[in-house]
């Protein structure tokens, strides 16, 4: 099977270290091959976003907490970054949000109802800029059939990229995918309520453009 990440062995903070070990088994949630229940996992019915790849969680934990009445659930394969954003949920108290450390992949195939999901965030995810590497791709099909299997009619899939030649990629593939319909012509513009990740501030610094994708199930 062709993963679309590497585990970077990355610095476990104390703190993150700390919060790993404390509230993992209150807010994370075991990769199984039977459909998670959303209301027993989130212990309501809101509808859910999966966010893939959710790096220091900042953004996460923002979008989450400026919008209660969702549910959000990240996957995520570094323990680090799920160290992090525990640390944010316990210290602001963020009640909506779940994770999985597990493969993306695998999570939406086997754990992922179809016509279940409001949305699927994928911010910066690793690029692959190297052509023999760009099978790894996360956004590329045949994966992007089941993200959009994965939506309800009308949920959107939002992407963002620093990598101009996967901003390309993906528009292609989102594109040829035929139950998604792109909401503008070509990239998206800027989604005012995304904040800022800490990855597109370094980026912006070495003066990258970014580009979004934002395309819906069709109705």
């Amino acid at each position: 099977m062709i993963k679309s990440y590497v585990k970077r062995l990355g610095h476990f903070t104390p703190a993150q270290k700390k919060a790993y070990e404390k509230l993992s088994g209150a807010h994370l949630v075991s990769f199984s091959e039977e459909n998670i229940d959303y209301e027993k996992t989130f212990g309501s019915k809101n509808g859910v976003t999966v966010e893939i790849g959710f790096g220091s969680g900042l953004a996460t934990a923002a979008i989450a907490e400026e919008n209660p009445g969702k549910n959000y659930l990240g996957v995520e394969v570094h323990r680090p970054a799920i160290g992090r954003l525990l640390w944010e949920i316990e210290n602001r108290n963020i009640p909506n949000i779940k994770i999985i450390e597990y493969d993306a992949v695998q999570v939406l195939e086997k754990m992922i109802p179809a016509l279940s999901l409001d949305a699927v965030h994928i911010f910066f995810p690793d690029p692959w800029p190297k052509k023999k590497h760009r099978r790894r791709r996360l956004v590329q099909r045949p994966f992007t059939e089941r993200l959009a299997s994965c939506l309800k009619y009308g949920g959107y899939l939002y992407m963002v990229t620093d990598n101009e030649d996967y901003a390309l990629h993906a528009l292609e593939e989102l594109s040829a995918c035929n139950i998604l319909k792109n909401n503008y012509e070509g990239f998206a513009v800027p989604q005012g309520w995304r904040p800022k990740t800490k990855f597109e501030q370094k980026g912006l610094e070495k003066n990258h453009v970014i580009r979004e994708l934002l395309f819906s199930r069709k109705v």
